[in-house]
């Protein structure tokens, strides 16, 4: 099949560039986001997150004609869902009701011969639930669940693997996944994913390539919470965890990750327990490493509460009111405007919280506050290491590894200022 027109669900860190850079290709692609503001800014050629290079490519397809974005679904000869996968409850249950309103959103615009794809990191079994909600919801068509490979809808699940900051290359350059219903829905997916996937199309089945994204996460999770646990052993022990991690890594066999504050962002901090809420029993390893890293903002935490003390030790005329601590990074992850599951933006609040004097928040990919700390001031680097008397690295930008504060008490998770 020769696909002319692609409606992409969801035009976020993911959504957006995957819709451009099929555009790019001469697709006409149809963005659909519930949120109107970045529906107006993408019209308008412009972006509404940060990505390299993402800009001069929405610009061009808008102006070409060949991206638009609008917050209702139009019909297409393709569907790609791109809508987030959070949690509900506090028990880390996945929370699929995006997904769902996705599928009733799109259902109506579905013609025989259509594919539809769930990009969207999900649980195993997901896909087969979104098929299941747009059969219900389209009871005139077939869908493979029912009739296999002579279905009217192709449903497909195809997991993105990009880093951020490098997604406008890798989303061509890397393999992909192809997780159809059927060996048909492969090989429409495939087609579509050609147009401008340079690297291999590798074809399983849904439920295998659900479960590898949340494999791949989890290896990466695993080994950061081996870092995080062994810089608190480290800490007990008085020993230089960055010292003795490069000691480490100079046996050849051995790679033992950077320690840091915990683990964010919309993938690793979350994928994990999508394995565990389905396999409880079996996932002990996983779900010790996700309680290791969701530890470490806490054992930050008490590192800050240590410094104010020691501070008003050395200064014994000043009171709490008096110190004025800064906050360095507020992202995920370094070099992004990404705040999503942040440990930064966490461990932030918290001294917000607790911390009685100033709290200065420096994060140079932003110029607004998310609304939990948005009466806090956002200030420069330059100032905050001015001003404060304690500085607390979460976050290792580019911008904070060419200088730091010269003054002041340091606590350094990520090890670019020891």
């Amino acid at each position: 099949m020769k696909f002319t027109s692609l409606s992409v669900i969801g035009l976020g860190y993911i959504g957006l560039p995957t819709a451009a850079v099929f555009a790019s290709r001469k697709i006409k692609v149809i963005g659909v986001d519930v949120n109107q503001k970045a529906v107006d800014t993408i019209n308008q050629g412009k972006i509404h997150i940060v990505e390299p290079d993402l800009d001069i490519v929405v610009h061009a397809a808008v102006t070409e004609g060949y991206l638009k974005a609008t917050t209702a679904p139009e019909p297409a000869d393709a569907f790609i869902v791109a809508v987030p996968t959070p949690f509900k409850g506090d028990n880390h249950e996945p929370d699929l009701s995006y997904i769902e309103a996705a599928s009733k959103a799109i259902a109506p615009a579905l013609q025989k011969g259509n594919l539809v794809i769930l990009e969207s990191t999900s649980p195993v079994g997901a896909t087969e639930q979104m098929a299941a909600w747009l059969a219900e919801a389209r009871p005139d068509l077939t869908f493979p669940q029912t009739h296999g490979e002579d279905s009217d809808i192709r449903v497909a699940h195809c997991p993105e693997r990009v880093l951020p900051g490098h997604v406008m290359r890798e989303l061509i350059e890397n393999d992909r996944v192809i997780g159809g219903m059927t060996p048909k829905c492969s090989d429409y997916a495939i087609e579509l994913y050609k147009t401008f996937v340079q690297g291999e199309c590798v074809v399983t089945n849904a439920r295998t390539a659900e479960m590898a994204k949340l494999t791949e996460n989890s290896f990466r999770d695993v080994n950061i919470a081996f870092a995080n646990e062994l810089s608190m052993i480290c800490d007990k022990l008085d020993i230089n965890i960055w010292e003795l991690i490069k000691l480490a890594n100079r046996h050849p066999r051995v790679n033992i990750l950077q320690p840091g504050p915990g683990v964010g962002g919309h993938c690793i901090a979350v994928d994990p327990w999508f394995i565990v809420s389905k396999t409880p029993e079996q996932a002990r390893l996983i779900r010790t490493a996700r309680e290791v890293n969701d530890s470490k903002p806490e054992w930050v935490i008490e590192k800050v509460k240590i410094a104010i003390f020691d501070f008003l030790q050395a200064n014994p005329t000043k009171t709490a009111k008096d110190v004025t601590v800064a906050c360095y990074g507020l992202a995920f992850k370094p070099d992004i405007d990404d705040l999503r599951e942040s440990p930064a933006c966490a461990i932030a609040q918290q001294i917000i919280n607790f911390h009685q004097g100033t709290v200065l928040l420096v994060e140079p990919n932003i110029e607004f506050l998310p609304a939990k700390l948005s009466n806090n001031e956002l200030v420069a680097a330059d100032l905050a290491y001015a001003k404060a008397d304690i500085h607390i690295l979460l976050v290792d930008h580019k911008e904070f590894k060419r200088q730091g504060p010269t003054n002041g008490l340091v606590v350094d998770a990520k090890g670019i200022w020891l």
